[in-house]
């Protein structure tokens, strides 16, 4: 591929890549499943009709849960798998089963899979902090969409069972269908008052002090637990230093992600910390931020020239600034850089996971460059190769680094001490 010449993405124009192809804004990009004074559930936009570019990701949703204190998400199910992540706050998670249930508390960070057609619901316990949760859906009826089965009749839907006929429903339940409509449905004359407060519903104290009762907490949960949740800061994160960590559970490591072929990412990192330029071998990521503020820059093909002129390969930098509940998504083998302009941290969701490989192209440790014997580099770069391999080996960070190293030594040096390079992480678990 020869790079013709280096392409901008509007940075000019557009500093916020409202045009960028893989870029989400939350503001503009989410639609609103439901939403009242309890809380919302909504949808991200689908992935193959924003860009050609990530068709792949037709059959993958993103939904947004958040709820206010003492509520609850009435039980349903869906036909979708779902992938759920806890960003803030605390839950209790109930997976319903014909056997029986199980209960889960769920702190931020935890992660669990609910099969299609699991009837679940979820409580916010906590007195005074929201709960927020992100899902990766993946449908199983049809591509690209999914259905939520509401047991509970609402202003925002019917219960599904009022799709069976009476005499079915009589038949069902071995009662007169007056009173499964009283029970179940209510009578046209409570219907208004039963249905004012929707999918989402407050909870007594006593009600949810009945319901920890029998929920089992998930704080030392393995990582490769058969059926329960796992959490993602359960072991040491992968890559770390003062500018980032990098926390990371792999299929190979989890059956529940090894079941939909995804990676499950968090990263934190401090403000002007850099990611350093990076990509994945076949893994396909989309990336939730959850605080903070970044930059991100992929690097890729032009897409129009591409199909305006299949021998032309133009270099197009797909740059945007993200802030929370915004998406992005990386494709495989896109070359990637992030730069977090606050303390931020975000999660991601690798998608074909499996036997997946991140490459760096920068930094002492993981850095395919620096495995490219002399000789070839000799005949790949302008310069000779060995002064390429010492511009290559001169990094002494790995992984994560700071942003503006020299701009950081200038402030350094006029304000005669050290900057705050090393105390920001830790506020940030």
């Amino acid at each position: 591929i020869v790079h013709r010449e280096h392409q901008e993405s509007q940075e000019e124009s557009e500093p916020r890549g409202q045009n960028n192809p893989f870029y989400f804004d939350s503001d503009r990009w989410f639609h609103t499943l439901f939403r009242n004074q309890y809380g919302h559930l909504r949808v991200l936009q689908r992935f193959d009709q924003r860009s050609k570019q990530i068709q792949n990701l037709e059959n993958y949703r993103v939904v947004e849960f958040k709820s206010k204190p003492n509520t609850l998400l009435l039980p349903h199910h869906a036909d979708a798998d779902f992938l759920l992540v806890v960003l803030n706050g605390r839950a209790i998670l109930t997976l319903v089963n014909p056997d029986g249930r199980d209960s889960y508390i769920l702190e931020q960070g935890h992660a669990q899979k609910i099969p299609a057609g699991t009837t679940f619901f979820l409580v916010n316990p906590d007195d005074n902090e929201n709960l927020r949760i992100v899902k990766l859906a993946v449908p199983v009826n049809n591509p690209h969409r999914f259905q939520d089965f509401f047991l509970s009749s609402t202003e925002a839907q019917q219960s599904y069972l009022q799709g069976f006929s009476k005499n079915i429903l009589e038949a069902s339940f071995g009662s007169d269908y007056k009173e499964i409509n009283r029970v179940l449905f209510g009578e046209e004359e409570q219907q208004q008052e039963s249905q004012q407060e929707g999918v989402i519903v407050q909870l007594k104290r006593e009600q949810i002090r009945e319901l920890m009762k029998h929920a089992k907490s998930t704080s030392k949960k393995s990582l490769s637990s058969q059926n329960e949740p796992f959490n993602l800061r359960s072991q040491k994160p992968i890559y770390s230093n003062k500018f980032g960590r990098l926390h990371e559970i792999t299929p190979e490591k989890n059956p529940q992600l090894r079941d939909l072929d995804v990676f499950l990412t968090s990263v934190d990192m401090k403000e002007g910390g850099l990611l350093m330029p990076n990509y994945n071998s076949k893994a396909i990521v989309i990336l939730v931020v959850n605080k903070g503020e970044a930059n991100i820059e992929p690097v890729g093909q032009r897409e129009q020239q591409q199909q305006q002129q299949e021998e032309s390969w133009e270099v197009q930098r797909y740059r945007a600034e993200v802030s929370e509940d915004d998406v992005f998504v990386i494709p495989a083998s896109y070359p990637v850089a992030i730069t977090a302009t606050s303390n931020l941290n975000f999660i991601a969701f690798g998608i074909n996971a499996e036997n997946n490989q991140r490459n760096f192209l920068a930094g002492e440790e993981d850095n395919v460059m620096s495995e490219i014997p002399t000789e070839v580099l000799d005949v790949t770069f302008p310069a000779s190769g060995e002064k390429v391999e010492k511009l290559i080996n001169k990094q002494s960070d790995s992984h994560f680094t700071d942003a503006q190293p020299e701009q950081q030594q200038r402030e350094e040096d006029r304000k005669g001490r050290k900057g705050p390079l090393s105390s920001i992480l830790g506020t940030l678990y």
